[in-house]
């Protein structure tokens, strides 16, 4: 790095000159240590040509480490006292590369394009475990150049999300990325490469684009196969033929189109895969006027950005 990295005395400091108290209610820890804030930018893979989000900015190290990879940043900051530090702290501790930034002081789960200088190929968020749902699904959907998304985020949902199909931790919002691209594992964070010092371990994760990947990209479809996610995990541990009847009109129609989709009707929803979701999804236009409403989703279909629990 030709920038330095902040320290904790420093990140201390300039949380006291904007009169800034981290609330860990909010989930406002913030890496330090040189090697962590090093794998995210490895991980997020930014270089000079990248357009970055970064979400959740903070007291500025990562925004300070994605600048000196050459890459402009584009740092929206829910906070108004650090959206209004960020500036002053990038001129302090670098030499040119305050015109590569941007700050916006504003909600991270509602930034649509038009809020932006440029479209963003790379997002980077430091968010609370709440959050990080509705504000993934967001990203993915609004902003189609990204490809990468990276999140700092409690160990125990990095690494739930993380979880394949067919195991213990596998979750619907993980099955739910994965319409997007792969999810990668980037590391366990320990408490003290963070301050102030949470009670447990962080993680990171990312969601990670292939071109080569191809998926319905409306939204009808989007939420159809979102909607068939919801049903499988509302109904685990229960096969799949059991799990889709209501939704099909049957126990029978249900064990007809999973088998049109090559899905074994005797296995567990939950155990699914996001391809045969959308397999499935695809093969039940050919039933269309047959289901509950003439809809490929019959009357279970749910929200797009739905949890499934």
């Amino acid at each position: 790095m030709t920038i330095r990295q902040l320290d904790r005395s420093e990140l201390r400091h300039i949380a006291k000159a904007a009169n800034f108290r981290p609330s860990a209610k909010r989930g406002q820890f913030y890496p330090h240590d040189s090697a962590t804030v090093r794998r995210v930018t490895a991980a997020c893979g930014a270089h000079r040509a990248d357009e970055v989000l970064e979400l959740g900015a903070g007291l500025g190290s990562v925004t300070l480490a994605l600048l000196d990879k050459g890459a402009r940043v584009t740092a929206v900051e829910p906070d108004a006292a650090l959206a209004r530090q960020l500036p002053h702290t990038v001129a302090q501790h670098s030499h040119s590369e305050i015109e590569r930034l941007s700050v916006l002081h504003g909600d991270v789960t509602s930034v649509l394009p038009a809020d932006l200088p440029a479209e963003p190929t790379i997002a980077v968020a430091n968010l609370p475990a709440p959050l990080v749902e509705s504000t993934l699904l967001h990203l993915l959907n609004e902003f189609r150049a990204l490809r990468t998304v990276l999140v700092l985020t409690e160990f125990v949902l990095a690494d739930r999300v993380c979880a394949e199909p067919g195991g213990p931790k596998y979750h619907p919002f993980g099955a739910k990325l994965r319409y997007f691209g792969a999810v990668r594992r980037h590391g366990a964070v320990t408490p003290s490469a963070l301050w102030p010092i949470p009670r447990c371990h962080y993680g990171l994760f990312g969601v990670h684009r292939d071109p080569r990947q191809s998926r319905p990209a409306d939204a009808e479809s989007r939420g159809q196969v979102f909607g068939l996610v919801d049903i499988a995990f509302a109904h685990r541990r229960n096969s799949a033929r059991s799990a889709f009847a209501a939704w099909a009109g049957s126990g029978h129609e249900s064990a007809k189109r999973l088998l049109t989709a090559s899905i074994n009707p005797a296995r567990r929803a939950d155990d699914l895969g996001i391809g045969d979701f959308v397999r499935l999804q695809q093969r039940s236009s050919e039933f269309v006027g047959e289901g509950i409403d003439g809809s490929p989703l019959g009357r279970q279909s749910s929200p797009a950005g739905g949890s499934g629990r």
